[in-house]
């Protein structure tokens, strides 16, 4: 990752997280109004893009600011000590307000009202479990790719997300700042606001998780992993 000036650092973070919540929430909205109601192809063209637009945006924004677009990966690097809490705290800044500007921007594009509040139920046990493993799997996804092969972490993670789509309950938010912004619309992938601080809470807890297991997993023989 080069050195970028702190402007430049969170600009990447803000556009990224811009253009994945303008794909998630956009691609629903499309896929949703072509499906003719069938759910199984709407997600699935709510799905494509997604991973897609993932792997453009982390090979572009990689390199500035380790496109992390998630607060729950930040996290992640605060406790690896690769990222210090000054800096992460601004990078949630930059990404939560740049979901709700990508939701915005989908809303402009498909004519649909510009501020809103979900009405879709997502809530329960096996909800927050599946948001649970969803991140976990993320986040071991992105530092086991970094350990063995990083110049693959942007396929990785489009790869990761593509499946857990389809293997997670909850289809797989994963991710704080992308659960913020899509209580912010009441389109195919929005959910309930009064429903986010569990997703919320289970997202940043498996983050946590999954940090400590990779530190134990991928130390080196011979050196200490805690």
């Amino acid at each position: 990752m080069e050195t970028a000036s702190l402007p430049r650092l969170l600009a990447a973070e803000f556009v990224g997280t811009a253009g994945l919540l303008a794909t998630v929430v956009g691609s629903g909205i499309m896929a949703e109004t072509l499906a003719g109601g069938n759910v199984a192809i709407a997600l699935l063209g709510n799905t494509i893009p997604t991973g897609a637009i993932l792997v453009v945006l982390i090979t572009v924004f990689g390199p500035l600011s380790g496109a992390h677009f998630n607060p729950a990966v930040t996290l992640s690097f605060v406790l690896r000590r690769e990222l210090g809490l000054a800096l992460a705290a601004l990078y949630v800044v930059a990404q939560v307000l740049g979901g709700l500007a990508g939701t915005g921007a989908a809303h402009l594009m498909f004519e649909e009202e510009l501020v809103q509040f979900s009405a879709k139920a997502r809530t329960g046990a096996a909800q927050w479990f599946a948001e649970g493993v969803a991140t976990f799997g993320l986040v071991f996804t992105i530092l086991g790719t970094l350990r063995w092969r990083p110049a693959l972490v942007p396929a990785a993670v489009g790869l990761y997300i593509t499946a857990a789509y389809w293997f997670t309950a909850s289809t797989s938010f994963a991710n704080p700042a992308v659960t913020v912004a899509r209580s912010f619309t009441d389109t195919f992938s929005g959910i309930d606001p009064e429903h986010a601080p569990m997703f919320i809470a289970a997202q940043l807890a498996a983050a946590v998780v999954a940090t400590f297991f990779c530190r134990w997993l991928f130390a080196p023989d011979g050196q200490p992993s805690v």
